[in-house]
């Protein structure tokens, strides 16, 4: 008797929101595209925004952050404006190209990288208008409310979701993890694994430690 054929795992979706200004996010980021080299995961990515989550409470930040809240609006606003003239596959490459622009050559949050980026991945640069209008707004505010909304207001970037499975129909949603520097290789899959079961918990809220160095891209 032959044996039944067998085939490949159906990958499962994760939908990754980010907002490309903040250098936590960038190392997630790279953390779940390391993971999906030897994990059965297929990554959908999400605009959400810092700035939208923090403009009613801007009084309460930092005024470092706050004028990053200020900076933060153009990069989104770019992100949603060529994802719908472009398509949504777009948003993984643009994303790699500002954020190595942003974190890994600290170039500025100014126009001149948002189309040096756009330019980068073969976009058209004149996307870079979008920055500067609120013209995206309602679908970026849209975007921002579904990832935000799996998890809660007192959260931030990333925003990770996966399909609920057995009696779990909901999807497992989480902030972060917050990792640094990223996990590579198989250090990366055990740590997806980790999460994911602990995520997956019902009732499971929150694992946390102060963080103690500054982003490490290396």
């Amino acid at each position: 008797m032959n044996a039944a054929p067998t085939t490949p795992e159906s990958p499962t979706t994760v939908d990754f929101w980010f907002d490309p200004v903040c250098p936590w996010t960038w190392l997630t980021s790279r953390w779940i595209l390391e993971v999906a080299k030897s994990r059965p995961i297929e990554v959908s990515w999400h605009v959400m925004s810092l700035s939208v989550l923090n403009e009613n409470r801007l009084d309460e930040l930092l005024e470092r952050i706050r004028v990053l809240m200020g900076e933060a609006w153009a990069p989104v606003r770019v992100l949603i404006a060529a994802s719908l003239s472009h398509g949504p596959k777009v948003l993984e490459p643009l994303y790699t190209a500002l954020g190595t622009r942003y974190h890994l050559e600290q170039q500025p949050k100014n126009r001149a990288t948002l189309e040096a980026a756009l330019w980068d991945v073969g976009l058209p640069v004149d996307l870079a208008d979008a920055g500067d209008t609120d013209r995206y707004d309602g679908e970026l505010r849209a975007s921002h409310r579904r990832g935000i909304t799996l998890v809660g207001e007192d959260v931030g970037s990333p925003i990770i979701a996966v399909p609920g499975s057995g009696a779990q129909s909901e999807p497992v949603a989480f902030f972060g993890p917050v990792v640094n520097p990223t996990p590579r290789g198989e250090e990366a899959a055990r740590l997806w694994d980790g999460v994911l079961a602990v995520a997956s918990a019902p009732g499971f809220y929150e694992i946390k430690r102060t963080r103690t160095a500054a982003p490490d891209f290396s």
